[in-house]
């Protein structure tokens, strides 16, 4: 039987790889909306995180959900400013 930990690594070094490929094969035209949608994968990332952050069990568990609250909410912030900035480019401009 193959230990949790060695499994868990695999799947994550599996994900950064395949969203590695995956983000290479996009065309930039469609790097702004791709970031968009992900925005709402950030959000369910800082529910988890902040779930993980308040439940008091271990100082290790309590520090890497502060410090994905953290990346988290910058991801989150920092997509939704793209998104606004990229939106605006489509506003008519007056006068």
């Amino acid at each position: 039987m193959v230990p949790a930990e060695v499994f868990l690594t695999f799947i994550l070094m599996l994900s950064i790889f395949l969203g590695f490929e995956l983000i290479n094969k996009v065309p930039a035209t469609l790097h702004t909306p791709l970031m968009s949608g992900a925005n709402a994968i950030s959000g369910i990332t800082l529910v988890g995180a902040v779930s993980l952050a308040g439940t008091g069990q271990q100082d290790l568990a309590n520090w890497l959900g502060a410090g994905a609250v953290a990346l988290a909410s910058i991801n989150v912030v920092g997509g939704y400013l793209v998104t606004d900035r990229m939106l605006a480019m489509f506003k008519k401009k007056e006068g």
